[in-house]
């Protein structure tokens, strides 16, 4: 019986010799032709192929040589998968830290045997000489500490050659706090499989959450920040704020209104402050801050205003408002109690009363601010038909595109709550929009330049830039 090795284009034929023992035919390069290239010996074929005398020094140097090329072939050829599976070593479980427990993270070395046909088998149980049940099982070649989400601040030093699981439940239910559980992990390749000593780690709520502590330091930043521009705000009453056209057009509505003799309709959306969750309770909010400013104006021009209501709530708040903006400006007599009335609770019913009282009475100016639905082109389109300015403001994204169309000027989403900033220029107000603003800068340019360098260093294979922006992610 024969077996082949190919061995540097030197075909070394190995043969069982008829007494047991190994004997090696050399080819015809080695200067042995016929019956003398087979040798029973292992001495015998050593002269003919290095020209020298047999000796025993030269035959046990060169076998070993010649079993030691063998076993590198043997390596090279079939790879880990011709030895025998290794038990995962330098396991370890502990409380995954930043949490409110419920969860417990096994660590182990990585092997010579992460390959895709061979995985790790994680099983857990309650007691170290228990039954073990299993918890997951995946391919040998993923789960490594680099695929951690966690941030650098948090967790660390991420290895490559470590793997890294976290157990969040066990079973059909979670990890019990303060309980001690009892972990295994096994190589598995095919039918072979060899298992890890057992570990034990016991999950616990942590105080703090580490993976928020940028977020903590922002807020504190942040913080300081609203806290010095109120003060700047205080000391310099005439402080820059970014100018939005919407809110500098109002003082000119008004005055048109006045300069024409007529009334100023303003609406305030369709909400009703209902709570429970109403999208529409921030915006009918800021529309009646707006109005009080609006109103302002109105009784400082001498002018009229009419506010037609659907929702009783919203129409009592705005009385209220209304009648302190003419105290406020000084003009308590011109208050009118029928300036806010209320028409229906229906949508189109009240969407019909508004376009007629638009037709009948043709005001110059109309405001549009608050929450609105499908109403909202009907009532704009008529208004800008009766040639009266119009600005609106709502932070309904899908209805913005009718108001874009059909209005002079829109306030757009956060535009809306910022315009009683503008429009009263209140020291506490100013500051946190001016605040607020410079936060925006800033995360703007970090976004740019954040993206601009992440992308450099993937490139150049280099991300040395990603600790440094992580300090802005939020992470889970």
């Amino acid at each position: 019986m024969r077996k082949e090795l190919q061995l540097e284009r030197r075909r070394l034929v190995v043969c069982c010799t008829n007494e047991g023992g190994l004997g090696f035919v050399m080819p015809a390069q080695a200067g042995i032709q016929g019956d003398s290239a087979l040798a029973f010996s292992y001495t015998s074929w050593i002269p003919a192929f290095a020209g020298m005398t047999r000796s025993p020094v030269a035959h046990h140097f060169h076998c070993g040589a010649l079993f030691v090329i063998i076993a590198l072939c043997l390596v090279a050829l079939f790879g880990p998968a011709a030895f025998a599976l290794e038990a995962p070593s330098s396991l370890e479980a502990f409380d995954m830290p930043s949490d409110s427990g419920g969860s417990v993270g096994l660590r182990w070395a990585a092997s010579p045997f992460d390959e895709a046909n061979a995985g790790y088998r994680i099983t857990f149980s309650d007691r170290p000489d228990g039954t073990f049940t299993q918890l997951a099982e995946f391919p040998a070649n993923t789960h490594y500490e680099t695929e951690v989400t966690s941030p650098w601040w948090a967790w660390g030093e991420k290895r490559q050659d470590r793997h890294f699981f976290q157990v969040k439940s066990a079973g059909d239910g979670q990890l019990a706090n303060d309980r001690v559980y009892f972990f295994k992990v096994a190589l598995v390749r095919g039918q072979e499989s060899t298992e890890s000593p057992v570990v034990a780690a016991a999950p616990r709520a942590n105080f703090f959450n580490w993976t928020k502590l940028n977020n903590l330091l922002l807020m504190l930043i942040f913080g300081v920040t609203v806290i010095v521009s109120i003060h700047r705000a205080r000391t310099n009453p005439n402080i820059f704020l970014r100018r939005i056209p919407g809110l500098d057009a109002v003082d000119e509505a008004v005055g048109r209104a006045t300069e024409m003799g007529r009334p100023v309709l303003y609406l305030t959306g369709s909400g009703e402050l209902g709570g429970g969750g109403d999208p529409s309770s921030l915006a009918t909010i800021a529309a009646t801050v707006i109005l009080g400013e609006v109103a302002k104006r109105v009784a400082s021009y001498g002018a009229d205003i009419k506010i037609p209501h659907r929702a009783p709530i919203v129409m009592a708040i705005c009385q209220e408002m209304v009648r302190e903006s003419y105290l406020a400006a000084g003009r308590p007599d011109a208050y009118k109690e029928d300036a806010n009335f209320f028409i229906t609770r229906d949508q189109f019913a009240y969407t019909a009363a508004v376009d007629g009282m638009m037709l009948r009475e043709k005001p110059a100016a109309n405001f549009f601010m608050g929450y609105y639905y499908a109403e909202s082109l009907l009532l704009a389109e008529t208004g800008a038909a009766t040639g009266a300015i119009q600005i609106a403001g709502t932070d309904a994204e899908h209805q913005l595109p009718f108001f874009v169309t059909t209005c002079d000027y829109t306030l757009i989403g956060e535009e809306l709550y910022a315009a009683s900033a503008y429009l009263s220029r209140e020291p506490a107000l100013v500051g946190t929009l001016r605040a607020q603003d410079i936060g925006k800068a800033v995360l703007l340019t970090v976004m740019v330049l954040g993206a601009v360098l992440l992308t450099i260093g993937e490139i150049v294979g280099a991300p040395m830039f990603r600790p440094l922006f992580q300090l802005f992610s939020d992470f889970k």
